[in-house]
């Protein structure tokens, strides 16, 4: 049965442990030191969402979590004012502040993965300073669940097409994306 997004909410305080040692049992774990604290903007988000944010929180400040997604002192909390960056939502009219993104890491190539205040994970854009239309993923829980497989296939775990229907089951834009989404990125 394939996944939905309701089947991960909770994803990962519940499951992440077994995947990881499932999947990346290997893997190098991110290393963070001076992050700024997430407490704030946990509030502003829901119950559930700031649930899975404080799991993930608490496996990257304590070395337990896998460098899935360039999780590293320059990417994790990044401080985007005091860095002088700016953030416009994919609109590109509304400006967003540092208390409206978190951002939880970074995919390679200078952009940001970050969460927003409706739960929702996104890719700031570094060249237009944009929270990118068409890479969204509903929440924290199906980014991280998406991540895994992702890096468990660039690691040789799984293959592109043990996981191909469960991305297309679940219709994320950041999976989905013909250039952005990760399904694209494992071709």
């Amino acid at each position: 049965m394939p996944p939905t997004v309701a089947s991960l909410t909770g994803y990962v305080e519940r499951d992440l442990g077994a995947d990881l040692d499932r999947f990346l049992p290997h893997a190098e774990t991110a290393v963070v030191t001076g992050a700024k604290p997430v407490e704030p903007f946990l509030a502003r988000l829901a119950p559930a969402d700031a649930a899975s944010l404080a799991a993930f929180d608490r496996r990257v400040r304590s070395g337990t979590m896998p460098d899935i997604c360039d999780i590293a002192d320059w990417s994790y909390g990044f401080d985007f004012a005091g860095n002088g960056c700016g953030i416009l939502d994919s609109g590109y009219e509304t400006e967003l502040s540092d208390d409206d993104v978190y951002s939880i890491g970074a995919d390679g190539g200078g952009n940001y993965y970050v969460v927003l205040t409706n739960g929702q994970v996104a890719v700031w854009f570094h060249e237009e300073e944009v929270v990118e239309e068409g890479t969204r993923f509903a929440n924290l829980d199906v980014f991280v669940w998406h991540m895994v497989r992702y890096r468990a296939v660039r690691d040789g775990v799984l293959s592109r097409g043990e996981v191909a229907a469960d991305f297309r089951a679940l219709g994320q834009d950041g999976a989905l994306a013909d250039e952005a989404g990760l399904l694209s990125a494992l071709s």
